[in-house]
């Protein structure tokens, strides 16, 4: 690529175009992330999550560009996982004195963690972790692989106001991680040191106007856009669509839950969501805009979205065994059941990193 097409480009788009894996439509990256958080959610078998880790890091490892550090983030992702899987099952060994294999007891006396400590509490504690483990990689690709506006352009038009200021909100701490840099970088050739809690009084001061500045810059330019400055309607029609959409779902999620009608529940969840739908589809219309450069769907998106959503289904209907998903380590800990079917629908989520 030319030097000066280069310097033309931001940063993002600039790995993009180097990096082609990352050309991936944001709708399938929020398919795939989607099936990780349904299989973080439903299951707690350590074969099963294993996958997902495994895959999730394979997927995060390809889709990285080729400059890019691996040790470039202030905690890496290994060290993050082990910091998490250790304190969530040293917790809930410390929380839960249940289990057959006692490794140590605390006199009962001490509140909360006076009783047993058992390996089922700290193996199942271990697992919740690393459940939080999957979500927080899988969350760490979409990061990596999406930009903020490609997001927020899936939110819906009737939300358009609430995208702004997400798009702000999102945008705000790495703005601010960047300024505090600067500043520190700056007092330090002035000959700045930090000693202690009043050394940092001259990088509060500057950090502090210059968000001050930025969001009176940022107000001003909105103002003179004409954010949220659209002619007001009469058109109650897309709020009562969308109340009695939320309304419906409610009382079909009730319906089978509380009072086990399992046919008339779904099918007021149905009429619930397209009411729903139907309501924010009218006050979407409300916002017209313009995409200057349209994500393409291409066949590898198809590829990605089928990929996870296979997967979901495999954990969500009853077309394997699902009773190995329910792993529970008490009373006594015991080996893992494994389908292989169930394991062969995980390996989906390498769909990114095989596109």
């Amino acid at each position: 690529m030319d030097v000066s097409v280069k310097g033309a480009l931001t940063p993002n788009a600039w790995r993009a175009a180097s990096h082609p894996r990352r050309s991936i439509h944001s709708m399938a990256w929020t398919a795939w992330v989607a099936a990780i958080v349904v299989i973080a959610t439903l299951t707690r078998n350590p074969w099963y999550l294993g996958l997902v880790i495994a895959s999730v890091a394979f997927v995060r490892r390809r889709c990285a560009a080729p400059s890019e550090s691996p040790h470039a983030t202030l905690l890496s992702p290994v060290r993050f996982s082990l910091l998490v899987i250790t304190t969530a099952a040293l917790f809930n060994m410390a929380m839960v004195h249940v289990g057959a294999t006692v490794l140590f007891t605390l006199p009962p006396w001490i509140p909360l963690l006076g009783g047993a400590w058992t390996l089922e509490a700290l193996a199942y504690g271990a697992l919740n972790g690393a459940a939080l483990v999957s979500l927080f990689l899988g969350f760490s690709v979409l990061n990596r692989a999406t930009s903020a506006r490609s997001l927020l352009r899936l939110i819906p038009r009737a939300f358009y106001p609430v995208a702004v200021v997400t798009s702000i909100a999102v945008s705000f701490i790495p703005t601010t991680l960047q300024q505090i840099e600067q500043i520190r970088e700056a007092q330090a050739v002035r000959g700045h040191r930090l000693r202690g809690v009043r050394s940092w009084l001259p990088l509060l001061i500057p950090l502090l106007e210059g968000g001050m500045e930025r969001a009176l810059q940022l107000a001003e330019a909105m103002t003179a856009r004409g954010f949220a400055g659209g002619v007001e309607t009469r058109d109650r029609w897309p709020q009562m669509l969308t109340l009695t959409g939320f309304v419906g779902l409610v009382a079909g999620w009730l319906l089978q839950i509380v009072w086990r009608q399992q046919e008339a529940g779904a099918a007021l969840l149905a009429f619930g969501a397209l009411l729903l739908l139907t309501g924010l589809w009218r006050a979407g219309r409300r916002h017209p805009h313009t995409v200057y450069r349209p994500e393409q769907w291409r066949a590898r998106d198809w590829l990605v979205a089928v990929a996870a959503g296979a997967a979901a289904l495999a954990y969500l209907l009853p077309l394997f065994a699902r009773e190995t998903l329910f792993y529970y380590p008490y009373p006594a800990l015991s080996w893992p059941a494994f389908d292989w079917r169930i394991g062969l629908a995980t390996l989906g989520l390498l769909a990114p990193a095989l596109s």
